[in-house]
């Protein structure tokens, strides 16, 4: 079953974009539409490495895959410089929101990084408010066409940056109006949770949730400390959690495995995997198992039972969408609708939504692959 030319698969009858989904690792300015850059960037004037929009697409994944996630992180330069005012950000937010409805993503969390907006003039709060305006105008857009879709932010503080506790007070702040979570992104090695212990107190206390980028960058060490010192529900990647199994016989398709304390405590509890395949490729996240999209301990994970989910991280920089990821996986792994109506019960389970959402969520999904 080929993939088509828009990253499509037909399983058992049912095109793969037509399927419900969530989304629930997904940047913003990793999703920029690249003829939406060239069209700001040269109404400001700034500088591009294309002025073609296939061109540009093309620069973006072939410098995203230099095999790892400082260089992969570079690109970021391009989409940031074009998103620094209200005008801006509200376009390219309400954009986002469009192509996740394309997609056929019914619930889909966004995270960026406010701190990473200010070069235009704006305030930490006004680059929220106008993000949110992009959100609610696309979502009253999608209802209008009959679609529905609800998208939640995630606020993310930069690691390397001494704004980490700013930032979740910023987000607690606008817990009513939009923000539904707390993510720390940016260089992972040597950034582990536990430099910000107390700002992940504070979340604590306000009963706030917070996912963190851990096990992508660095190994096993920065997912417990993503754990313990962090408090996350959910781990931003996690593939590097792999590193605490021990495969101690194979016999054909049979595998047996020894856990690590860590792995087995993930495991067993059920904290999602934001998993993304072809990032995780781009960035070398999985050099420890190989270098195709087939080494990726996604099936190991999914088989030993780890709530792992599907997630792009960055559409625009691994071109790619949530129904191309699940395309590919089904071509590696020999997945079927039952897997793949798992992957996103996993994700709507992860969701930072109230429970009862979360179980109206489950429904639409069951509902959505029944069809």
């Amino acid at each position: 079953m080929p993939i088509d030319a828009n990253g499509d698969l037909e399983v058992e009858g049912l095109s793969l974009r037509s399927l419900p989904k969530v989304s629930l690792h997904d940047h913003l300015d990793g999703g920029v539409r690249p003829a939406t850059i060239i069209e700001l960037a040269d109404a400001a004037g700034i500088e591009l490495p294309h002025t073609d929009p296939t061109g540009l697409a093309m620069w973006f994944r072939t410098q995203a895959s230099a095999g790892s996630l400082v260089d992969y992180l570079k690109t970021f330069d391009v989409s940031l410089s074009v998103m620094q005012s209200a005008e801006n950000l509200r376009r390219i937010a309400r954009e986002f929101v469009e192509d996740l409805v394309h997609d056929g993503v019914v619930y889909g969390e966004v995270r960026w990084a406010p701190e990473l907006h200010l070069t235009g003039g704006l305030s930490l709060q006004q680059a929220v408010e106008a993000v949110q305006d992009g959100i609610d105008e696309a979502e009253d857009a999608a209802e209008g066409r009959g679609k529905s879709i609800r998208v939640g932010q995630l606020l993310s503080a930069m690691r390397q940056t001494d704004r980490v506790r700013e930032i979740a007070e910023l987000a607690v702040a606008h817990r009513d109006r939009g923000v539904v979570g707390f993510d720390t992104a940016g260089p992972e090695a040597g950034f582990p949770s536990s430099r910000y212990r107390e700002t992940f107190d504070y979340l604590a206390r306000q009963m706030f949730p917070a996912t963190v980028h851990a096990g992508e960058a660095a190994g096993p060490d920065s997912i417990r400390s993503a754990l313990v010192d962090g408090r996350a529900l959910r781990l931003g990647h996690g593939v590097r959690i792999a590193e605490d199994l021990e495969i101690v016989n194979r016999d054909g398709e049979e595998v047996q495995v020894r856990f690590g304390d860590l792995a087995r405590w993930v495991r067993d509890r059920e904290i999602p995997l934001e998993l993304s395949p072809s990032s995780n490729l781009q960035t070398g996240a999985i050099a420890a198992w190989g270098t195709e999209f087939a080494d990726h301990p996604f099936d190991l994970l999914y088989q030993l039972g780890f709530a792992v989910t599907v997630n792009v991280d960055n559409r625009t920089m691994s071109a790619t969408s949530l129904t191309r990821e699940m395309a590919l996986l089904v071509d590696a792994f020999g997945y079927d609708l039952e897997d793949l109506e798992s992957f996103q019960f996993n994700a709507a389970a992860g969701a930072f939504l109230p429970v009862e959402e979360r179980e109206e969520l489950v429904e639409l999904i069951a509902e959505g692959f029944d069809d």
